[in-house]
């Protein structure tokens, strides 16, 4: 790598380490010489003046925490003399609102324009569970069609089986309830899914009959040129007499299915039909420096073509929040955010939890110290345009533009909210290496370093590490948008290589289990 450490801006305290440094390296900065007292890894904090006890340590221009020690320059920065605290910024409404950005025009991609308007970039045929307890019948489902069995429906990515841990011992229509309905009211909506039935156990209290009433489930298919509409496939195993029966019955469905499901094809669409969820997962110290304000770049890119990007994580928003209150459309959009927020410190009080918890320990060895810091190069990937709306967990997303979306922080549940929202790409940016996937979409993974790309290549789509070595934060974030829409098109990425993303569909519920 061509330079040691990166200096974000010029009010900051500390420099974020581009390599690993050693004892006794001399920093060259603008205005001083810095000396390292001591080593510092890759993504991690070197002071580089120097900080009382109980004064604010800044980076990105913003305050991370507070030094709980007397911190000399050239010291690493780190969670042995820095706290979160108050770091807190000024969260005024609307007072940074951006103009509207210079429209993209004729960016395309390959995609599957659906009966219902929307635009997939894949074809899939779902099993969905509306409980745990008919969800091993539904895996058993899916995992009849086989590649080989499949091999007669080329335009078909495949059959999944869309299974979770809940759909009872619940609130009857409690928020629940309601959440985990607008979850697979969402996947069985989803334009990434040519075709779907239902399964379930029949003594549930997430019942089929109202999940497809409050939910308004149809199918909607062509024939020739006509459009139809009907209810979707139903299975209740207490009267279809038990598994084998359910599995057999269910079986014969999928193959009268296929057919239609496979008639789909690819056509050009503008890019505009694309709605991006950015996830960032097991993050280091450079993931807010490379691969997160890249993925803002590619977003920026997306909206301004007509598109949407969400930005979710609500609990890795808080400590940065006031940045995208400032840019809100309008003061109810920033007031619903700041709810959001104030609802999250109240869910996790009752559990004797704060939010500065968050980071998690693999973030805090790639060089994350407090939850301010984390989410400042978190909400980084939402880029720079003017935040729109901001949606509950799995709602769909209608408006254009970029939003956020209530979620958790733990990858699966946050993403699975996304798609459910109607997302059809996603962007995962990581520096300790995760692998993740997402069917039915693809996900594309953005390393924050290049020594962790070069040792997980077979799991990351792209690296961001370059910008550490001389590559602009504008060129990867060009070069995501581009793979943007390559993979929208058909290009799979490295998880659907490895046929990841079978497990990581988990609704986020909450409330007690009764």
């Amino acid at each position: 790598m061509s330079r040691a450490f990166v200096l974000l801006n010029p009010d900051d305290d500390v420099v974020v380490a581009a390599r690993d440094l050693l004892a006794g390296e001399q920093l060259e900065l603008p205005q001083a010489t810095v000396v390292l007292v001591e080593s510092v890894g890759l993504g991690h904090k070197v002071s580089i003046r120097t900080i009382a006890q109980g004064q604010p340590v800044r980076k990105y221009g913003q305050v991370i925490g507070f030094a709980t020690r007397d911190i000399e320059p050239g010291s690493h920065v780190h969670s042995h003399n820095v706290i979160n605290g108050d770091a807190v910024g000024d969260p005024r409404p609307c007072t940074e609102v951006p103009e509207p950005p210079q429209p993209i025009v004729g960016r395309t991609f390959m995609g599957y324009r659906r009966a219902s308007g929307k635009v997939g970039t894949r074809n899939y045929l779902a099993v969905i569970s509306t409980v745990n307890c008919s969800a091993t019948v539904s895996k058993y489902v899916a995992r009849h069609f086989t590649p080989e069995r499949l091999a007669e429906f080329p335009n078909v990515d495949g059959v999944i089986a869309l299974t979770h841990t809940g759909g009872c011992a619940m609130q009857f229509h409690g928020l629940g309830h309601r959440m985990l309905n607008r979850v697979l009211g969402g996947m069985a909506r989803h334009p990434n899914i040519g075709g779907y039935l239902l399964i379930g156990l029949g003594c549930e209290q997430v019942t089929i009959g109202l999940l497809m009433q409050e939910q308004k489930l149809v199918q909607i298919t062509r024939d020739g040129g006509e459009t139809k509409s009907a209810g979707p496939p139903v299975f209740v195993m207490q009267d279809m007499g038990g598994t084998a029966r359910t599995v057999q019955a269910a079986i014969k469905e999928v193959e009268r299915l296929l057919p239609q499901v496979d008639q789909a094809r690819r056509e050009p669409c503008p890019a505009s039909e694309l709605i991006l969820g950015t996830e960032c997962g097991g993050s280091d110290g450079n993931s807010g420096v490379t691969a997160n304000p890249a993925i803002g770049i590619a977003a920026d890119r997306l909206v301004a073509c007509g598109g949407s990007a969400i930005l979710s994580e609500t609990t890795e928003i808080f400590g940065a929040e006031h940045l995208l209150t400032r840019r809100a459309r309008t003061p109810e959009v920033a007031a619903k955010l700041l709810e959001r927020i104030e609802w999250w410190k109240g869910y996790a009080g009752n559990y004797g939890v704060v939010l500065d918890n968050n980071p998690s320990v693999g973030n805090k060895a790639g060089g994350l110290t407090t939850i301010a810091e984390k989410s400042l190069g978190a909400v980084a990937k939402g880029g720079s345009t003017c935040l729109e709306a901001v949606y509950d967990y799995a709602e769909p997303v209608t408006a254009k533009g970029f939003v956020v979306m209530d979620s958790p922080g733990f990858d699966p549940a946050s993403v699975t909210g996304m798609v459910a929202g109607g997302a059809n790409m996603i962007v995962f940016s990581t520096g300790r290496g995760s692998c993740f996937g997402c069917k039915p979409v693809p996900s594309i993974k953005i390393a924050s370093n290049s020594p962790m790309y070069q040792r997980m290549e077979d799991d990351m789509d792209l690296d961001a590490g370059v910008v550490l070595s001389g590559e602009s934060v504008e060129q990867v974030g060009e070069r995501i948008f581009d793979k943007i829409l390559a993979v929208a098109s058909g290009e799979p990425t490295k998880s659907e290589q490895h046929g990841i993303g079978d497990e990581e569909f988990i609704p986020w519920v909450v409330g007690p289990v009764l």
